[in-house]
């Protein structure tokens, strides 16, 4: 059985060590959803490498398509493609991009144009409906990408479809590139909004992922999606980029990848 602690550890340093070598990525994102896609990856979704394409596979859609530098890591140590091949990340010819690429394995879907990953998962919930399928479809969005209209769109449709298949996860670590979410485009108050929509919405801790892997395994209410508010840190587990916008598009240089290093090592705890 996988140590999920441990395991979102080890994912965290390979992320950092794949960004500082590569010269490129989002680490603060990839940090703060970590715990989130570990819980998917590893004990919840019913996925396999060696059959990707099994028409009961669970389906993921990663609509924070920056955030792919730790999507990578997490499906290379799954076995979807050779971990040697990340050393390609954002290389010419590389399938390896800064956005997920359906060219490779485990993909279903390019994203990365903020705002289009929950209507493609609920287009791909309502297939399954249609088709009397049991697998089950999820989608991390970020809170930033909560400004374009076509979420609110989408999230009207899931549940007049009565989508119980589907659940949305939201990355609400307050910050994107330009400053505070709720500065830039205030969604607050934002359960009372999706529950509005006609959603189940269960708020969690996000980066405790032995809470995130319970609430996941909670059976479905009849009728409705499940909307999971994810309150995370961005840049969790290293502290000169945690809650600090600056390292959402950030490359450490070799004093900071060792001082990061350290804190990961270390489990991420602060010593006074």
């Amino acid at each position: 059985m996988v140590d999920l602690e441990q395991k979102a550890l080890q994912i965290r340093q390979a992320t950092l060590d794949l960004i500082y070598k590569q010269g490129a990525g989002h680490l603060g994102s990839d940090l703060s959803c970590t715990d989130i896609l570990v819980a998917l990856y590893y004990a919840v979704m019913n996925i396999d490498a060696a059959n990707p394409e099994a028409s009961e596979r669970d389906r993921y859609i990663q609509s924070k398509g920056h955030a792919a530098e730790v999507y990578w890591t997490i499906l290379a140590d799954k076995g979807f493609f050779p971990k040697e091949e990340l050393d390609t990340f954002s290389q010419y010819g590389s399938r390896l991009i800064g956005h997920p690429n359906n060219k490779v394995g485990g993909v279903e879907m390019n994203t990365g144009s903020l705002g289009h990953g929950l209507a493609i998962a609920t287009g791909i919930a309502l297939a399954a409906k249609m088709d009397s399928k049991s697998y089950h479809t999820y989608v991390l969005m970020g809170d930033g990408e909560l400004a374009e209209g076509s979420v609110w769109e989408a999230a009207m449709a899931a549940p007049h479809y009565q989508l119980h298949n589907l659940t949305a996860i939201i990355d609400r670590n307050g910050l994107q590139i330009s400053g505070a979410s709720e500065q830039v485009m205030a969604v607050e108050p934002l359960a009372d909004k999706w529950e509005a929509f006609g959603w189940h919405v269960i708020e969690v801790d996000g980066n405790n992922v032995n809470e995130l892997v319970r609430v996941l395994h909670q059976e479905p209410v009849p009728a409705k999606p499940t909307m999971i508010i994810a309150n995370t840190i961005k840049g969790k587990g290293i502290h000169a980029a945690e809650n600090n916008p600056a390292w959402h598009h950030y490359v450490p240089n070799e004093g900071e990848y060792l001082a990061a290093t350290k804190d990961l090592q270390t489990g991420g705890e602060r010593n006074e």
